[in-house]
Formats: structure tokens, sequence, C-alpha cells
């Protein structure tokens, strides 16, 4: 029996994706708001996927 389609979500706040929990996550479940570090780091920059993609196309020339 596979349990992994059961396991609780949540949506993140920063990139409005869904997040399964994690074993890590298992004392603090209710506390988690972010899905990564990345999302947790730019959580005060709503659009944090496309200052990096500028970063990233800025650098390559």
């Amino acid at each position: 029996m596979h349990k992994k389609p059961f396991l609780p979500e949540k949506i993140c706040v920063a990139c409005s994706r869904p997040f399964a929990w994690r074993k890590k996550w298992e004392k603090n479940w209710d506390e988690v708001k972010y899905c990564s570090e990345r999302c947790r780091r730019n959580k005060n920059n709503q659009n944090g996927d496309i200052q990096i993609r500028e970063n990233a196309s800025s650098k390559n020339g």
C-alpha cells in the first residue's frame, strides 16, 4: 500500500503552489508556510521568480 497520495497538503504563501507534508516538518506542520528554502528567502518579494530569471539572463549576456 502506497501512502504518499494521502499526505496532508498546504499552499505556499510565496509561490501559491501546493506542497505535501514532510517528515522533517512533523513537529511544526501547523507553522510551516513555505514549500522551500527559496520561497522562505523570497517571502517579501512578490515577483521572486521574475527577478531571478531577469538576473540570470543579464549574467548570460
